[in-house]
């Protein structure tokens, strides 16, 4: 008994010394292939989504990696040299394989982010360059089986999954396949979450962010989710270079639905008027910048102001194709009056609601601009806005009121909304200028004219009242207006009795000031007044700033300083070198010989 354990055990040594020499001579190589792909991705382009730009670096680097492994595929004719277990010999055959998917996949994005989208011969290529990425990733999937670490093999496992369910998701089949995929990857990224250094944590939590919008779409397709549209946009909003294909299927879906939406509409409805639409073109523009709108008013309160605008810029492009498809119909209508007065109405429509909203865009540039000018007292490090800027703001909002007003008012066969519809915006007009006129008295107020701002502030308080009495008399008045002009009242009240009491210390005070700068006056010419700067009057408690609403120089220090003496070396005049003789030098000079013959010519 004791002998056949003694040789089990020399067994036992025999085998661990086989694998230890196994080891050795087929070693195990590491990759951290997401950590870089994803350093690789935001160096050479994806960070701003160019996709060209990666694509260049991938096959550079790929040159690089081909001659520094000597592995090119012949000098003059090419031959095929393919990538096996026993060619990988060290770590950088590896890369081979997996900057070729790379350059294969981002081949395939680069088609799909063009201006128009790829059209039908274009999306056979793109499929085509992702079916590439598919084979190699899963050969680099296969090699690292063989010649990786297991954490690699896993990588890489998930990595290929990816690819394979990213060609399943642009060719819009086998969407239980895709989603088998996805989950696939993002079960083995969940997994390398929790392991490792804290940069590759983070990096797998984001890999499974990226991954989440991918599987509830396909959980969408297949029946199994009740996720909205409106969800699927909200989800289209998280950041990647991993979503832009989702993105790019999400627009493709949205424009399909906005078709099937404009071919059951027949009629736009505006005022009490309602306008047949035959071009579809017109209608998807039209159903565009309304479900834009409505993505505004859902989230007005928790959407940043930056978002606002460039939610109104889409609006304005939607509304803008719009009435160049209407036109492009007025200018084809030839001589059929009715479907010319159809157009030019809704043209009309059209323009009053594109001017409607370039009003409620200046509103809120309003609003901004007066939450920087109430942060001026508080903050002054940050840029403070100038009552002249609300000033200019409020000129704009006045013409854009007087232009809707006359839009809506020309015409024949007026409506009784028609009618009201000018009336309420001369309203708002009015109230503009109320607010106008109270910034253009804060403006007056810092440049010191008391009486122009005094004038100003009685007279917007004026205007406030005007607006007050008129929504009064309103059937369904404006409660958020009506708070706004008595807000206004008030302030426009204070600040008069603020104007009031400085012009008043200032005339009090004007004697004082006469007889000061009269006393200062010299009989033999102007004197300058020297101020001090900062550091000559340290003991006194006096700002060398200035009033930052007043454009003046701050005294802190002279710049350029002043020129000052400075000591120097002293100059040394030699006056004995002219009283000195030298001795004569001629019988050491070198003296010409001439010939007979230049004697008797001298």
């Amino acid at each position: 008994m004791g002998k056949m354990n003694e040789t089990s055990a020399s067994a036992m040594e025999i085998d661990d010394e086989k694998l230890q020499v196994s080891d050795q001579i087929n070693p195990k190589f590491s990759i951290n292939v997401l950590q870089l792909l994803k350093f690789a991705q935001m160096q050479h382009g994806l960070r701003h989504g160019d996709y060209t730009r990666y694509r260049r670096y991938c096959t550079a680097r790929l040159r690089r990696l081909y001659k520094s492994l000597k592995f090119t595929h012949g000098r003059t004719k090419y031959i095929r040299r393919a990538i096996t277990e026993s060619t990988v010999t060290e770590v950088r055959f590896l890369h081979l394989v997996l900057y070729t998917t790379e350059r294969a996949w981002s081949h395939a994005m680069e088609k799909r982010q063009l201006p128009d989208g790829p059209n039908a011969r274009q999306r056979i290529y793109l499929i085509g360059r992702l079916r590439k990425a598919v084979k190699w990733a899963i050969l680099f999937a296969q090699l690292c089986a063989i010649k990786g670490d297991s954490r690699t093999s896993l990588e890489a496992e998930a990595y290929a999954n990816y690819m394979k369910g990213t060609l399943l998701f642009e060719q819009d089949q086998n969407w239980d396949t895709a989603l088998n995929h996805f989950r696939n990857a993002r079960a083995v990224y969940e997994e390398l979450g929790k392991y490792g250094d804290l940069d590759n944590q983070v990096l797998c939590r984001e890999r499974v962010e990226e991954l989440e919008p991918s599987i509830r779409y396909c959980l969408h397709k297949v029946g199994e989710s009740k996720i909205q549209t409106s969800e699927l946009l909200d989800i289209s909003k998280i950041e990647g270079p991993g979503l832009d294909l989702f993105r790019a299927k999400l627009e493709a879906v949205m424009a399909e639905a906005r078709s099937q939406q404009a071919a059951a509409m027949t009629e736009f409805c505006w005022l009490g008027h309602r306008f047949p639409i035959s071009n579809a073109k017109t209608w998807v523009s039209i159903v565009k910048a309304q479900e834009l709108e409505k993505d505004r008013g859902s989230a007005a309160d928790s959407l940043p102001a930056e978002k606002k605008l460039g939610i109104f810029d889409k609006i304005f492009a939607a509304y803008h194709e719009a009435r160049s498809c209407i036109r492009k119909d007025l200018d084809s209508a030839g001589n059929a009056e009715t479907m010319k007065d159809n157009l030019n109405g809704l043209d009309k429509a059209v323009s009053s609601i594109v001017v409607q909203r370039t009003i409620e865009r200046n509103q809120l540039l309003v609003s901004i601009a007066k939450s920087k000018f109430k942060k001026h007292r508080d903050d002054k490090a940050e840029k403070s806005t100038k009552p002249e800027e609300l000033v200019r703001l409020y000129d704009l909002l006045i013409q854009n009121t007087t232009d809707l007003s006359d839009l809506v008012s020309s015409g024949r066969d007026r409506k009784p909304e028609e009618v009201a519809f000018p009336e309420e915006y001369e309203l708002k007009g009015l109230a503009f200028r109320a607010e106008r006129c109270f910034y253009l008295a804060k403006s007056y107020s810092l440049a010191g004219k008391r009486a122009e701002a005094y004038a100003l502030y009685c007279h917007a308080r004026t205007l406030a009242d005007n607006v007050l009495q008129k929504l009064q008399s309103v059937a369904d008045p404006d409660m958020v207006l009506i708070q706004e002009m008595k807000l206004l009242e008030s302030n426009c009240r204070s600040n008069s009795c603020i104007e009031h009491a400085a012009a008043i210390m200032e005339e009090k005070m004007a004697p004082e000031k006469l007889s000061k700068g009269i006393s200062t006056i010299s009989l033999n010419g102007a004197e300058k007044k020297v101020e001090k700067f900062l550091l000559d009057k340290l003991d006194l408690y006096e700002s060398a700033v200035g009033n930052p609403s007043m454009k003046e120089v701050p005294r802190i220090e002279a710049f350029p300083p002043p020129f000052q003496p400075a000591p120097r070396n002293p100059i040394v005049l030699d006056i004995a070198f002219n009283l000195i003789e030298f001795p004569s030098l001629e019988n050491r000079m070198k003296k010409d010989k001439k010939g007979f013959i230049s004697r008797l010519w001298r």
